[in-house]
């Protein structure tokens, strides 16, 4: 019986606290259905046009309020009080809610939430447990006075009002003279370079609320993109004066609460809570500022700056600047500044990607990752001559999870090493078995992942492993993605050359989408070159004169000048297999001839051969 397909997997439990200042809760009196619907992620429709507006705190939600005054159960939006940019509904009740610390928990989509449920999962968790708990001061109300429940797209999420038992933040003296000593002062707050204000004076501003007023506020992370070749080419001097420059331009702008030199030519910056297009606006003023050197105007400067807007600093809490760092690293274009935003997705992302990571043991010990084989066809015969194994994962036994929802973690964290190895393994397992069952035998191409090109003592392992299961080195296919190739050249050629000495097959997935040279591809040791679905759906066509068709007919060519295998990609209709076969081109995987299979159904498909 085939796995059922997870569309969406994510946290069984999430816990962390953020701090919500004094606002508004606008809200209607709601009914069972109401309350029934709201947990079926119904909104009702008069909330609508406020969702994701500026000023609001979140999307809108249930709300259990219980003071000595009030015990109501009503379904609402938080609004920020007092501030003439955020439109407020004028048709519904609001009251006022007081500042609070609160216990964030987040909850997989797949656990059906009712009123019953929510307050047996507030009695349940233990906050004081989790691995997640930095703020030990922290302890969950005997009786909350405020619960609210967001049923959103991918999760359930949770927050109990909370109560603080000690102080958040550290003291902060303003000046030398609240300090017994002045270099003490100097050493403990300022950066040495710039004089201005480092990390450790704007840390306690994130962690105690409400310092000098500071309530809503948006975070910011940037740096000096190519900072290095400044010092080296220019010198440290006038590097170091780009660094004062900085900082200077920061205490001019009347939108900055407060900043810092981070460290090297990393800034921090708590900024006033505004739209996003209007921070984006204010930042780029601001970087275009500071886009020349002043001892060469030619020389163009750029910045890489990660944003971290109100909302997610509540939802991230003490991890902003972890937040912040981590969009700022996606900056990655040349010659251009970039701003990045940090969203919901991105956090959800994050809180998954880390739940894989140290979930992955158990699932490998639990044998969860499984093999699917999509087969390959001669273009001519139409008869199999081979597969691709394709892992999925039946995440925790429950059904499969997509590729995509577990492969880029992996590869991000380093650890899909660890599922190409389990792949190698089943599909060695797979051809002994076959062969001693007398089963015709065709290739198997598998994955070897940018990672583990990476890998010490790399063809001895993957040697060893095929060895194990006596399979003959010719049936192993060796797959590499042409964006794999392009880092370290001459490394790569060295163990493309010594898996094609062992005997293994190589071949190049994705053929067209990389910026390999082509001076590259004639040095390199390949049996087949793997055109990209993105230019087969191209030429699904009437005519064969448009670019895609001219691509994917000059690929193929110059496959055959090369004495490579070509095979085409994602092949889906009698158009492209027909125009494949005019061009060309020898084999074809796609959904056309047979989706990915599972191991059963594909050995069917060899004994009907």
């Amino acid at each position: 019986m085939q796995a059922k397909i997870i569309h969406e997997v994510h946290l069984t439990y999430s816990i962390n606290h953020i701090f919500k200042p004094r606002r508004l809760l606008y809200y209607i009196q709601a009914t069972e259905t109401d309350i029934t619907n709201m947990y079926l992620g119904i909104i009702p429709e008069i909330f609508n046009q406020y969702i994701d507006a500026f000023g609001t705190y979140d999307c809108p939600g249930i709300f259990r309020i219980r003071t000595d005054e009030i015990n109501m159960r009503v379904i609402g939006m938080e609004f920020r009080m007092n501030d003439s940019r955020v439109i407020y509904p004028a048709n519904l009740e609001h009251m006022e809610l007081s500042p609070s610390f609160m216990m964030g928990i987040d909850i997989t989509s797949d656990i059906s939430l009712d009123c019953e449920k929510v307050e047996s999962i507030i009695q349940e968790f233990k906050p004081r447990e989790s691995a997640q708990n930095n703020w030990p001061y922290i302890f969950k109300e005997d009786i909350p006075k405020v619960v609210e429940v967001f049923t959103l797209e991918n999760k359930n999420r949770i927050y109990v009002s909370a109560k603080a038992t000690e102080k958040s933040y550290s003291f902060i003296p303003e000046t030398p003279q609240e300090n017994t000593h002045e270099e003490l002062y100097k050493k403990a707050y300022l950066d040495p370079i710039t004089g201005y204000f480092n990390w450790n004076h704007i840390k306690p501003y994130l962690e105690g609320f409400g310092l000098k007023g500071i309530q809503d506020f948006a975070f910011v992370h940037f740096d000096v993109k190519d900072f290095k070749t400044i010092n080296e080419i220019y010198s440290h001097h006038i590097a170091n004066n780009l660094l004062r420059r900085i900082t200077k331009k920061i205490t001019e702008q009347d939108w900055i609460y407060q900043g810092a030199r981070c460290d090297n030519d990393n800034f921090a910056l708590m900024i006033k809570d505004m739209p996003d297009e209007e921070i984006r606006e204010k930042l780029t003023v601001f970087f275009d500022s500071l886009s020349t050197l002043p001892e060469d105007p030619t020389y163009n400067i750029y910045f890489r700056c990660g944003v971290v807007p109100m909302r997610n600093s509540l939802l991230l809490s003490d991890r902003v600047p972890d937040g912040a760092k981590l969009v700022q690293k996606m900056g990655n274009k040349l010659n251009s500044t970039e701003i990045i935003f940090y969203t919901d997705k991105i956090h959800d992302e994050i809180l998954w990607g880390k739940k894989i990571k140290t979930y992955l043991n158990t699932a490998i010990a639990n044998d969860e990752f499984l093999v699917y084989l999509q087969p390959k066809y001669d273009i001519n015969t139409e008869q199999v001559i081979g597969a691709e194994a394709l892992v999925r994962w039946n995440y925790q036994k429950k059904g499969l999870l997509p590729p995509i929802k577990f492969i880029p973690f992996l590869e991000r964290e380093g650890s899909i090493g660890k599922v190409d190895d389990i792949v190698l393994h089943k599909v060695c397992q797979y051809l002994k078995r076959w062969k001693d069952e007398e089963i015709p035998l065709h290739p198997i191409s598998v994955n070897l992942s940018r990672k583990q090109l990476e890998k010490q003592n790399l063809i001895e392992h993957l040697t060893n492993i095929v060895d194990t299961y006596q399979v003959p080195h010719q049936l192993i296919d060796f797959e590499l993605t042409e964006s794999a190739t392009i880092n370290n050249q001459i490394y790569m050629m060295s163990i493309l050359s010594q898996l094609k000495e062992k005997g293994f097959r190589i071949s190049i997935d994705d053929f067209g989408t990389g910026y390999s040279s082509l001076s590259m591809l004639t040095e390199m040791p390949l049996d087949t070159l793997k055109i990209d679905k993105s230019f087969v759906d191209g030429i699904d066509t009437d005519t064969d004169t448009t670019k895609e068709c001219t691509i994917v007919k000059c690929i193929i060519s110059m496959a055959k000048e090369l004495n490579f295998h070509c095979l085409a990609e994602g092949a889906e209709t009698q158009k492209q297999i027909d125009k494949l076969r005019h061009f060309g081109c020898e084999t074809i995987q796609g959904y056309y001839y047979s989706k990915p299979l599972p191991v059963e159904e594909y050995e069917l498909k060899l004994k009907e051969k």
